[in-house]
């Protein structure tokens, strides 16, 4: 609940209440007392709750941001060129995105930030509807509400019916499940948004981070020609290094696609002085530039990703989806609370389903994030499960 002085606050707003503005609770607060008794466990905890990297960031990285400290003045919020570019580069090298120049590129202070503040910059408000997938990050529900907008969490894009539609945010690949929409689907995506006037962004945080593949593709981004015929417009996507690279700290992100709507979050961020320190710039265009870094942390995830779902699958679990991403997505047929509480009595700390939508209310999204010796700490812990 909002403190008593802002609830009056926002009452006394021509009818803009709490209720359009107040915020869910922050989920990983209802896990304290879990982690509380994983961390009793005589080995200590295996925290696998959350996606955050372990492993030291890139050398080339480093070496990057030292040659950068010395930046006494301030940065401007569009970014240096080079780094930019290196964005546009990078997409066109590993990803096959045409058509994307310096103008259609924007970096940001970590993805979750942009995330939440996106609907507000680009003028939502209590008129305007916003559609995210029904299992999906907390956080483009947050952005909706800080901009006083509805929400609807769903996959059918048909269930909405009529009603205009002012926002829809994918996410391929999924977090937390791992799933990977195919390049019909995102089509699909993007006709029907450009046919109801709808802005459709993209969060593709996880998109060099795939294990399995149906079709021997992997995951696409919504900006390459095969899903948007090589047109930019109306669509955004939103990139992070903090999975490829390590680089959770530094908190480097970009938006990229449709110039003008990159052009209005630029201006509104120019106001609010939002800007990525210099030094961090030349730390991205560094990570950006390097492929080898980004194989070398794959590979080590891929190692760990078999040998807990091997472990997870021999104590009984299933593991749907999670063919990309870094999160396996488990089940045993019970509630997600009851799982959460029985791998915690193991030392084992994994995030309920629940956190993203009801539909995964039987489901826990398992990290594979830890460190060799932590997982395999964990895969002795299930095989006594």
């Amino acid at each position: 609940m909002p403190p008593p002085f802002l609830e009056k606050w926002w009452a006394a707003r021509a009818g803009e209440g709490p209720v359009s503005r107040s915020l869910p609770d922050f989920p990983w607060d209802k896990l304290t007392a879990y982690a509380s008794q994983a961390r009793a466990h005589h080995d200590g905890i295996v925290d696998l709750s959350v996606g955050t990297p372990v492993d030291p960031t890139p050398a080339v990285v480093q070496e990057a941001l030292r040659g950068a400290a010395d930046s006494p003045g301030y940065p401007t919020t569009v970014g240096r060129a080079d780094t930019r570019q290196a964005a546009v580069d990078w997409l066109a090298r590993r990803f096959g995105v045409t058509g994307l120049g310096l103008d259609g590129v924007l970096p940001v202070i970590g993805s979750k930030e942009l995330i939440a503040s996106l609907p507000s910059h680009l003028g939502l408000g209590p008129r305007d509807l916003v559609v995210y997938p029904a299992l999906a990050y907390p956080t483009y529900e947050v952005g909706a509400r800080l901009a006083g907008a509805r929400a609807v969490a769903t996959d059918s894009l048909t269930s909405v019916g009529p009603e205009k539609v002012a926002l829809v945010w994918i996410n391929s690949p999924s977090n937390p499940t791992g799933r990977v929409l195919p390049v019909e689907h995102l089509r699909k995506v993007v006709a029907w948004a450009r046919e109801r006037g709808a802005l459709l962004v993209s969060d593709e945080c996880y998109l060099e981070c795939a294990w399995e593949s149906a079709d021997g593709r992997g995951p696409v981004s919504v900006l390459h020609p095969d899903v948007c015929d090589g047109d930019h417009s109306g669509i955004l996507a939103v990139h992070s290094l903090s999975k490829r690279s390590n680089l959770a700290g530094y908190r480097c992100a970009f938006v990229a696609g449709d110039t003008s709507l990159v052009g209005e979050l630029l201006a509104v961020r120019k106001n609010l002085g939002l800007q990525m320190p210099g030094p961090q710039q030349v730390a991205m265009k560094a990570a950006l530039d390097d492929d080898e870094h980004v194989a070398e942390q794959h590979a080590r995830y891929a190692a760990r990703r078999t040998v807990l779902r091997g472990a997870l699958e021999g104590a009984g679990f299933r593991v749907d989806h999670s063919e990309a991403s870094l999160y396996l997505w488990a089940t045993r047929d019970e509630p997600c609370w009851d799982t959460v509480r029985a791998l915690a009595e193991r030392g084992v700390l994994v995030a309920p389903g629940e956190f993203y939508g009801p539909a995964g209310a039987r489901h826990v999204r398992v990290a594979f994030t830890a460190t060799d010796e932590r997982v395999e700490a964990a895969v002795r812990r299930l095989a006594d499960a």
